[in-house]
């Protein structure tokens, strides 16, 4: 099959069914979009961002790479998280990783990969600056899922660390950023940091207000 079909007859199954629930949805979905989340999520196919959390569209802006990851370069995610922060205002920025995600094995990994070697560089700092604790896990597994874990943690980190978010906390904005992980085996997130909710939650090496 090479038109597709299939996915073109499941959309319109689909668009069906919505409005059997509510006649109105797509009228109201199309005079505005007012999310007050912004996920930062792997692009991995088995990760549905607003199925995880039951949200319907209009309810969640999403942004979505390897790996989940934010980096000061990557305009692409910046760009995303600049106009859910300052136009669309959202309330929280999820960056969720995922368990056993091949973007991070991949920096684990002593092999080329071509150009995602150059994306998940970035990754493999996450390990160096940790480096002694990992090497006391001896499970690749647990290897790998611990290295998610930092990912996540340093990927919320960096949020943080960017002048739209620090702009819009000195604005007022009201703005929190979560590090969430999800587990494929099981369906369920865990939250792995607290909540930041401020400036004096950064590092001030990073403050650029």
């Amino acid at each position: 099959m090479t038109d597709l079909k299939n996915l073109f007859n499941n959309n319109r199954q689909w668009a069906e069914q919505i409005k059997a629930e509510d006649p109105e949805f797509f009228k109201k979905l199309s005079k505005q979009q007012t999310p007050e989340y912004l996920w930062i999520g792997c692009a991995d196919s088995r990760v549905p961002a607003n199925e995880i959390v039951g949200l319907m569209p209009g309810e969640l802006f999403v942004h979505r790479n390897v790996a989940n990851l934010v980096i000061q370069t990557d305009l692409n995610c910046l760009s995303v998280m600049q106009f859910a922060v300052e136009y669309l205002k959202v309330k929280h920025v999820i960056v969720t990783g995922h368990y056993g995600c091949g973007g991070v094995n991949a920096a684990l990994a002593n092999q080329q990969f071509g150009l995602l070697d150059y994306w998940v560089r970035n990754i493999r700092e996450v390990y160096l600056k940790h480096q002694d604790a990992m090497d006391e896990i001896s499970d690749d597994k647990k290897r790998l899922d611990r290295l998610c874990e930092l990912n996540v943690v340093e990927q919320a980190a960096n949020v943080s660390h960017t002048n739209i978010i620090q702009n819009a906390w000195k604005r007022g904005q009201e703005l929190t950023i979560h590090g969430w992980i999800y587990s494929i085996e099981d369906g369920i997130l865990r939250d792995l940091i607290p909540p930041i909710t401020g400036i004096n939650q950064v590092d001030e090496r990073y403050r650029v207000i």
